[in-house]
């Protein structure tokens, strides 16, 4: 029997994602998520179309950055919409290095959504260590930007590997069906819902993945990073080299000192 409704499940999976992905109705803040894959995107049409929120990929493990990361960063707030970076989780690699590579290549200002880890690989490692690594990152991030970091991940992935030890979290979940809502194990309440990645928008060129927020667009707001500037409490800047000074006179009793090179 379990084996049977696991078989139903993956199907349920494989035919969202091969159907073409149309707007839920009944929900009034709507989303996509984008990457190098959308390559460039017309962000004036996109946010004409009743998209109030937008995820972009910044980083991948401890190196990586989006190849159109910047520009989509800077054409997303140009035109007005709430906007989000997320970092691609790879449990086999330290987890600081990857938290601090994604604050070096990020930078988020007031306004802006909270931090996004992607997790939904496990690179072959156990449970306790993914979960292990995944507060890591999202205690140096949070610290960071003292904000609390949104957590993406799938349902199944979440329910496997990270029910019961994210609950202080915002979770933002895949769940490609028609019929219902997503469903924690762990009874955690969703925030983003991403149901479909077949989405169809003028300004994109091929799919894009669509999604919801489970609240009102006042709420979303209300979790965006609100720090005036300057937003980081930055280090001071090293101080700049003094440049070399010219050797003191010699003293008028002083012996004379015999060249280098004669």
């Amino acid at each position: 029997m379990k084996r049977l409704f696991f078989l139903l499940g993956t199907i349920v999976f494989f035919v969202g994602c091969d159907q073409r992905t149309e707007r839920k109705e009944g929900f009034g803040v709507h989303g996509i998520d984008v990457s190098h894959y959308q390559s460039q995107v017309d962000w004036p049409l996109v946010a004409s179309q009743n998209v109030q929120f937008a995820f972009v990929k910044a980083t991948e493990g401890q190196s990586m950055q989006d190849s159109v990361f910047c520009n989509n960063w800077d054409a997303m707030r140009s035109v007005g919409l709430l906007r989000g970076a997320y970092h691609f989780f790879r449990p086999s690699i330290s987890a600081e290095l990857q938290a601090w590579h994604f604050i070096a290549s990020v930078d988020l200002q007031h306004g802006d959504l909270p931090p996004v880890l992607d997790v939904e690989v496990t690179d072959e490692l156990p449970s306790h260590i993914i979960s292990a690594g995944v507060k890591t990152w999202l205690s140096i991030v949070g610290e960071h930007w003292k904000i609390r970091p949104i957590v993406y991940t799938n349902q199944k992935f979440y329910n496997r590997y990270l029910a019961g030890h994210l609950p202080e979290y915002p979770i933002w979940v895949a769940r490609y069906t028609d019929w219902n809502v997503p469903e924690l194990a762990d009874g955690h309440p969703w925030h983003f819902w991403q149901y479909g990645c077949q989405g169809r928008l003028p300004g994109i060129q091929g799919d894009v993945d669509f999604n919801v927020f489970n609240g009102s667009l006042e709420s979303l707001q209300a979790m965006t990073l609100q720090r005036p500037l300057p937003l980081l409490n930055r280090m001071p800047e090293p101080p700049a080299p003094m440049a070399a000074m010219p050797p003191p006179p010699p003293a008028d009793n002083a012996e004379p000192v015999a060249a280098a090179n004669p």
